[in-house]
């Protein structure tokens, strides 16, 4: 998919945030007395008979499994389309009750869902509230907004670890004995149909130094016309060179018309099969000319988003074409690995029959699919056949940014809150899924974009060509510090630290952590325990007022101690 393409999951965040504050109750089990909770409500987005909005509950109570909110609404609105939850309504009455993946909330943890609805002659904000049945007796703090970003700065220089450790319980326990799978990258995509990235662009994006991104896949397109192949070379020469283990991922579109069944580049159809030698041999060609030009292709797709059938350069293909083409052609395709099959939400059937066909199976390395409607249809999960046949799965496209809004500068404004809450309640927190889900790979869509990692200069949205961008330093949190070759590693968690999602990779003699913390409370203190004696440790954080800032950090042995911001992404960083 392009950049055309619109989403349907995630918080409603767009436009200039209005909060309007209610208190409500969170009602949890019989056995569990509830201390109350709070809301913010927000109209973030309104337009004639139209309006979007966003709901973040805080519970202050003991932990609930499965809630339902409920409210009415004053003035005659009407929810047209929600998110995140499923919602219905009745007359004024409304009812919002938790999904698969968001019905439990821990003490100080939050849950947010978002909606669209009409409005005529006014569009006040509901008053009252009631979850699970119990009105709310807590109050209410509106989130506040930063009106400037702190700069990035280096952690302060730990000091070596004393021999002896603190008998304080952990909060967040490494076990190096349970394993997953090894991390081959983060990365994002050059332009499919536009320019390249310039040579400081490529920089900051997969550099490893301040400011800079540590990007370590790069997905470019592959043209159906080989005129058009130089346009990449020199960012992705650049990359490779200047990059840490940086892969390129090849994906094509569409084969050249003329050996298409529609006779045309556009709106899918199929590659006729005997043409099938001829693209292998396409395919082939790329891949020897960019190596060639120094850039090896690690990776070829064998066809973007085959179930995909767009006014733009797209190809059709089932699960069994897909296999037969890997089967008796694959083996054209040299010095690469290829992947299938892309498909838009890693619809099974587009890659099983290549994993179920030993012969096709034996000519591809990869697994790849994209994030739109996966999680919704229950495939944001482990790939049990990729995994029986070793092969790592790849997310290689998401492309996420419903926060656009009608105000001008959105996203060149760090401040803004409707941009921070999808960075981090939809973008990061897919990437985090991801990794439990022992994918290997994470790729966004393009990474320059006004939306994205770095800024591409439409006065519009207030962004500079080539400056990062906050989504970018949040994506840096994994990209720049779990690098290549890392393996995830088993962890466990005490309650205090139950409001972060956490996860762990060991490689290079070190133990990194990335841990989001979607709370509106600060963790304070959080103990770390690693398997070994800690030589230094240092801890970044991304947060709507910091860009991948040093935090404090204390090494006591073989424990490591840090505070968690709340609404944050750190990562944590143990040399043993």
């Amino acid at each position: 998919m392009n950049r055309r393409r619109t989403n349907h999951a995630g918080l409603v965040t767009v436009g200039a945030v209005l909060l309007a504050s209610a208190a409500v109750a969170v009602a949890v089990p019989v056995s569990a007395a509830a201390a109350g909770c709070a809301v913010n409500y927000a109209v973030s987005s309104q337009w004639a008979g139209g309006f979007g909005a966003a709901v973040t509950v805080t519970n202050l109570g003991d932990p609930v499994t499965g809630w339902t909110l409920t409210w009415s609404f004053s003035a005659g609105q009407t929810v047209t389309q929600a998110w995140n939850t499923t919602l219905t309504q009745s007359g004024a009455a409304v009812t919002a009750r938790n999904v698969d993946y968001n019905g439990s909330v821990a003490t100080n943890g939050t849950v947010s869902f978002g909606f669209n609805g009409s409005w005529t002659g006014s569009n006040p904000a509901p008053t009252g509230f009631v979850l699970n049945g119990t009105a709310c007796t807590g109050g209410v703090v509106p989130t506040a907004s930063p009106t400037a970003t702190a700069s990035a700065s280096p952690s302060a220089s730990p000091s070596a670890a004393p021999s002896s450790s603190p008998t304080t319980t952990p909060d967040i326990t490494v076990d190096t004995a349970g394993r997953y799978q090894t991390i081959d990258g983060f990365g994002a995509a050059t332009s499919i149909w536009g320019g390249a990235w310039s040579t400081a662009e490529t920089q900051t994006l997969v550099g490893l130094g301040q400011n800079q991104l540590g990007l370590s896949i790069v997905r470019t397109g592959v043209s159906p016309v080989s005129s058009e192949w130089s346009t990449h070379v020199n960012a992705l020469k650049t990359a490779k060179s200047y990059g840490s283990g940086v892969k390129i991922l090849a994906s094509p579109w569409t084969a050249p018309a003329a050996w298409k069944t529609n006779n045309s580049r556009v709106n899918g159809g199929k590659l006729r099969t005997d043409y099938y030698d001829d693209y292998a041999n396409h395919l082939n060609s790329y891949v020897q000319y960019m190596r060639g030009q120094g850039v090896p292709i690690d990776v070829t797709s064998v066809q973007n988003e085959p179930d995909w059938h767009p006014d733009y350069d797209s190809m059709d293909w089932s699960g069994t074409e897909l296999q037969t083409f890997v089967c008796a052609q694959g083996a054209r395709v040299q010095n690469t690995r290829l992947m299938v099959a892309e498909a838009v939400n890693l619809n099974y059937g587009y890659t099983d029959p290549t994993l179920n066909d030993s012969c096709a199976r034996n000519n591809i390395g990869y697994i790849g699919g994209h994030l739109y409607g996966t999680e919704s249809s229950g495939r944001l999960a482990p790939y049990a056949r990729a995994a029986q046949y070793g092969k790592p799965v790849w997310m290689t496209e998401w492309n996420f940014h419903e926060a656009d809004g009608s105000g001008s500068n959105i996203w060149g404004n760090p401040a803004n809150l409707a941009v921070w809450n999808e960075t981090l309640d939809d973008i990061m927190r897919t990437v985090h899924k991801s990794m439990e889900s022992n994918w290997s790979a994470y790729i966004w869509w393009y990474g320059k974009r006004y939306y994205s990692f770095i800024g591409d200069g439409e006065s519009a949205y207030g962004t500079t060509a080539g400056a990062p961008l906050k989504r970018g330093y949040a994506f840096s949190q994994y990209a720049k510090y779990v690098r290549p070759g890392y393996q995830r590693i088993a962890l466990t968690k005490s309650a205090k630290a139950a409001p972060l999602e956490v996860t762990a990779y060991q490689g290079d003699g070190k133990i990194t952590l990335v841990i989001l913390n979607r709370s509106s409370s600060t963790v304070s203190n959080a103990v770390i325990q690693a398997p070994a004696q800690v030589a230094t440790a240092a801890h970044y954080l991304t947060s709507q007022n910091a860009n991948a800032a040093g935090q404090p950090v204390t090494v006591n042995g073989g424990r490591v101690t840090v505070t968690v911001g709340a609404r944050s992404i750190s990562t944590v960083v143990l040399t043993l």
